[in-house]
């Protein structure tokens, strides 16, 4: 299993979780989170076509408690259209070392006991939670036939969804343009994803990079005269200056060019004190008092 973050078809979310393909598992923190989102969700789209995921509070060794979870919504019970509340309940019971639930009818009486639940006042034992998921669509005049307890595996973390859940993996942009999975930390340009460049410059510099790598791939760095329009005047690899002569070196005039225009753009773009920000290294020189060290990111 991996550590990455996914979303719930791209809706809500990003939770961190532990797993690959369709399969994922949340700690009680996140699957507090994933909670919200598909309470959030069913607000939003209905709780018939969506599975909802609980998390009930309560205390080792503390008396049983009652819990009826209402969808807002009504469904058929017969042909004369008669209708009833689209809801579930449950009973915890948390006597023991790990509670149990046990999937209840939702009947007046049952509501009572729920209220008198939240008007109770905690007991003094160890924090416990139990997590269920409610699938909506097949609560039916028991209702307790759409709800399943989902226990916590051996590391502490529940499984959630399955292959019918649309979970979408998180991707991080790189500023080389390549968008990796969350869990792949490192990109092939040789940025980290705790290592991305923040500033519009320093972006830049991953992409000019890329661009003058096309023809040299050993160049490393470059020097930026910043007087007019702003221009690369030396590219290196490692201490070796690279021959940008369009005639004898590996460079020509129109890959030099995009380059330019990359850094041209940004600078462009960049706030004032964008510049002092970044990464580019101030070197003046005798020809000019703004010339700057860019310096690539490691190949890999």
């Amino acid at each position: 299993m991996i550590d990455t973050r996914v979303t719930l078809d791209n809706c809500v979310g990003p939770y961190d979780c532990k797993g690959t393909g369709w399969s994922y598992r949340f700690n009680l923190d996140a699957t507090r989170q994933v909670s919200a989102g598909t309470l959030e969700m069913a607000d939003s789209y209905g709780f018939s076509c969506m599975e909802t995921i609980h998390v009930i509070d309560g205390r080792e060794g503390g008396p049983d408690t009652v819990h009826v979870f209402d969808s807002g919504e009504t469904y058929e019970v017969n042909e004369d259209g008669d209708r009833a509340a689209r809801a579930v309940a449950v009973r915890v019971r948390w006597r023991g070392k790990t509670p149990t639930a046990t999937p209840i009818t939702v009947t007046p009486q049952v509501r009572r006991a729920a209220r008198e639940t939240k008007n109770r006042t905690a007991s003094r034992g160890a924090a416990r939670a139990v997590v269920i998921c409610v699938r909506w669509q097949w609560v039916g005049d028991e209702g307790s036939g759409a709800l399943d307890v989902i226990e916590p595996l051996d590391d502490g973390y529940y499984p959630i969804g399955g292959g019918e859940w649309p979970w979408c993996e998180v991707t991080w942009d790189c500023a080389c343009g390549y968008t990796p999975d969350w869990h792949e930390t490192d990109c092939l340009c040789g940025l980290t994803r705790d290592s991305e460049p923040k500033t519009l410059l320093d972006i830049a510099t991953v992409k000019a990079g890329q661009t003058l790598r096309t023809l040299a791939p050993e160049a490393t760095s470059a020097l930026v005269d910043l007087t007019s329009l702003g221009h690369i005047c030396a590219v290196y690899a490692g201490d070796t200056e690279i021959d940008t002569a369009d005639d004898t070196g590996p460079y020509d005039t129109e890959t030099l060019g995009a380059a330019d225009e990359i850094l041209r753009k940004a600078l462009d773009e960049a706030a004032p004190a964008d510049l002092a920000a970044s990464d580019w290294e101030h070197l003046p020189d005798e020809s000019s008092a703004h010339v700057y060290r860019i310096t690539f990111p490691d190949a890999r």
